[in-house]
This record gives structure tokens, C-alpha cells and sequence, in this order.
């Protein structure tokens, strides 16, 4: 028996690969259902793999988890589409940060063009930019409905997801490990740590490695009916400097709404998602940037969600931690997983299918 600690799509990823192995599979979620905290408080975008170092797992993992991304739509009916994605400078000072963004990405192995103003007013005529970089396979998914096909794939597959079940204890047994819930006591030759914002929890209860997760809150506005109108697909400035994330853009869905965001925050909760929110206000001057007619009538507040960044606002970068616990030879961690998380999970669920299997 494999005991998956969290039920977000990484979680359940790693369930339908290991279940798909003919293991036997059980996710225990502290959440009433399954995908509740990241996995469905986010853009929804599926990335090309365009920002992350080439050779990191953030980079391989993105590149292979598109293609199974969107196989896996098409096979089970998940709403997504492939609308491509422009990263666009909004003035001539803008310009010389898309070729390293270009380089990168071509050193990633991912498509991309540099494209002149003429290009990104074909296809957004209602954007400000001088030049933009147009990566043709980026896309956006429907989260919420990926999380409930993951679920019905783990449950065909033989596993069982188990919501209300937040992990009391775990305790050793031999070779063996106990995992105890509220409900009951499981017994498991292996435990995998995909408990996103809780990661580092699950591990100090698992008597394994010393890990920091940093819960970093973005916050969303949406366009109204008639200015989402403006927008036709993704629409992305030049990444934001801190390297904590991509900049406030602008996300069509499948429905039509029109995301404008996520914010920046890092904070010490990993559960508040509503305090002392960003005025609609604050939404304005990086909305205008990117599409100039826009007024503060056109805009309304929309969500929030948390990352579970693996590093402090003081360092730019730290890569996935998919690995056996350096401690614990049962516990593999699937943790630290921020953007491209939802990208990249069902290559991170092979990734720790091959770790599972070596028990």
C-alpha cells in the first residue's frame, strides 16, 4: 500500500501513476474534496515552459507535462484551449528583455517567436506593445475539472481518495509505516508528501528532512462582460523582476471571463486568503499597461490564491523537490510545487511513480 498525503493535482497525479503500476493507492485530504487550496485558486494556464533554468525540474517537468496535459484533456474531456500566449513590451525600454526570455525558452526546448507590433495587433488590436515574444503552445485549463478527472482516474485505476482525512501521525513500523487519520490507521510500505502548502508539515510529522515552505498569496480582478471583449487570449508582461512571479496578466478562460492578475505577497498564513486584500484600484495602472482603454468600471475584484514557494522573497529561484527524503527511505517528496505545478503534474506523478517503484 502507497499513502499519498494531499489530494491537489499533484497529489492525485502521483496516485493515477502509481495506481496505473498496479500499486495499491489511498490519498488522504484534510479538505472536504479534492483540489481545494493551489490547484484551483490559480491562472489555469498550461505553460509552454518558457521561464524556468534550462535543466531544472521546473523546466523538464513543463515541457513533458504539456503534452501529457493536454492528451489527457482530449482523452477525458476536460475543457482547455490552446490559445497561445504573447509576453509583450508595452515600450522600446521593455524590448531587450524579450530576447534572454526567448533564449531561454529555445534552451528549454519550447517554441517560440519574437514578433513585431504588426503581429500582436492582428491578433490583440486593443493591446499596447512595441514587440512581443509569441509562444504559440501555451494554453489554459479548466482546473477545477482536471482535479475531478484525476479523481475518477485514480478511483477507475483501483485507489481511493479519502477527503476529511488530515494525517495525525505517522509512525514507524520496521520496514513498514503507520499513517494515522481521525477515522483510522493505514498501513503503507511507502508515503508520498504532496501536500502543497503543508509539504514541510508532513515532513517534520514524518520525522524526515528540514524543509520551509513559503506561503505567497496572489490576488485576482476579473474584466467585466464588455471589456473582457478586449482580450482574445493570454496576454503577459515582461516577468517581473523579483523573479517571484510572471507579472500581473491578463488570462481568457474557456467561459470568456477575463483574469486579471495574480498579485505578489508573501505572507505567514498559509490558510488567509481574504485578509486586508489589494484594492481594485491596485489593479488599475498594471491593467492599463497592457490594454490602455481599460477604466477603473471595467474592472472587479475576483479571487485569491496561495503559492507554495520553496524559497524566501529574499532569493529569485528554487527548483521542485521530487525526491526520496534524504531521512526517511519510505517518504518521497513531491513538494515546493509553485508554477508550473499544474503544467507538469502528471510528468511529476511519473516522476515519483519511478521513486515509489524502487521500494
Amino acid at each position: 500500500m502507497i499513502v499519498v498525503i494531499g489530494a491537489g493535482v499533484t497529489g492525485l497525479a502521483c496516485a493515477l501513476s502509481i495506481a496505473q503500476r498496479g500499486r495499491d493507492v489511498v490519498v488522504l485530504e484534510r479538505h472536504r474534496r479534492a483540489g481545494l487550496d493551489t490547484s484551483t485558486h490559480n491562472s489555469g494556464v498550461m505553460h509552454a515552459g518558457l521561464y524556468y533554468p534550462p535543466g531544472s525540474l521546473k523546466a523538464i517537468l513543463c515541457v513533458e507535462g504539456r503534452d501529457r496535459l493536454r492528451q489527457f484533456c482530449r482523452t477525458h474531456q476536460v475543457p482547455h484551449h490552446e490559445s497561445g500566449k504573447l509576453v509583450v513590451a508595452t515600450d522600446t525600454s521593455e524590448e531587450p528583455d524579450l530576447e534572454p526570455l526567448a533564449a531561454n525558452a529555445a534552451a528549454c526546448g519550447v517554441d517560440v517567436d519574437l514578433v513585431e507590433a504588426a503581429f500582436v495587433r492582428q491578433r490583440e488590436p486593443h493591446v499596447r506593445a512595441t514587440r512581443a515574444l509569441w509562444s504559440p503552445h501555451t494554453g489554459w485549463i479548466d482546473a477545477d475539472a482536471f482535479v475531478t478527472a484525476l479523481q475518477r482516474q485514480v478511483e477507475a485505476h483501483g485507489g481511493h481518495v479519502l477527503p476529511g482525512s488530515p494525517v495525525l501521525a505517522v509512525e514507524s513500523l520496521g520496514d513498514r509505516v503507520g499513517v494515522v487519520t481521525p477515522h483510522e490507521r493505514i498501513e503503507a510500505d511507502a508515503v508520498v508528501n504532496a501536500a502543497g502548502l503543508y509539504a514541510d508539515d508532513v515532513s517534520r510529522l514524518c520525522d524526515g528532512e528540514v524543509c520551509t515552505i513559503y506561503p505567497c498569496r496572489g490576488e485576482y480582478a476579473e474584466l467585466t462582460p464588455h471589456a473582457s471583449r478586449l482580450i482574445n487570449g493570454l496576454v503577459y508582461p515582461v516577468p517581473h523582476g523579483s523573479g517571484h512571479g510572471l507579472g500581473v496578466h491578463l488570462t481568457r478562460t474557456v467561459a470568456g471571463a477575463v483574469w486579471v492578475g495574480p498579485t505578489i505577497r508573501y505572507q505567514l498564513r498559509k490558510d488567509d486568503y481574504e485578509t486586508d486584500r489589494e484594492p481594485l484600484e491596485a489593479f488599475l495602472e498594471p491593467t492599463r499597461r497592457i490594454l490602455p482603454g481599460v477604466t477603473m468600471e471595467d474592472l472587479r475584484l475576483g479571487g485569491s490564491g496561495i503559492r507554495a514557494k520553496a524559497h524566501p522573497p529574499t532569493e529569485r529561484f528554487a527548483d521542485f523537490l521530487i525526491r526520496t527524503d534524504l531521512r526517511q527511505p519510505w517518504l518521497t517528496h513531491a513538494a515546493g510545487i509553485d508554477s508550473p505545478g499544474l503544467t507538469a503534474s502528471l510528468a511529476t506523478g511519473e516522476r515519483v511513480a519511478d521513486l515509489v517503484g524502487m521500494r
